[in-house]
């Protein structure tokens, strides 16, 4: 069921990576890109944690953001409890 959910979206991302991102210039601070960062997110945490995770990383790519390596989670980050 996962995986019906998150299709639709993946098609999106690709066609995205086949037929825009060539033809712009490279602007993501990130390693691996926004867009890569978007499908394995998806992939790996489904369809609203992936979601989450990934408007959260492209809300973040931009020149006062962060950069470097930044790799999607292998567990979804929980809240902070406040002591």
């Amino acid at each position: 069921m996962k995986k019906i959910l998150i299709y639709p979206f993946l098609l999106i991302i690709r066609f995205y990576q086949a037929a825009i991102s060539p033809y712009t210039p490279a602007a993501c601070r990130y390693t691996p890109t926004c867009s890569h960062y978007a499908a394995e997110a998806l992939k790996k945490h489904g369809l609203f944690r992936g979601g989450f995770l990934a408007m959260k990383r492209i809300f973040s790519c931009h020149p006062f953001g962060g950069s470097g390596y930044d790799p999607v989670p292998d567990e979804f980050p929980k809240k902070k409890k406040k002591e």
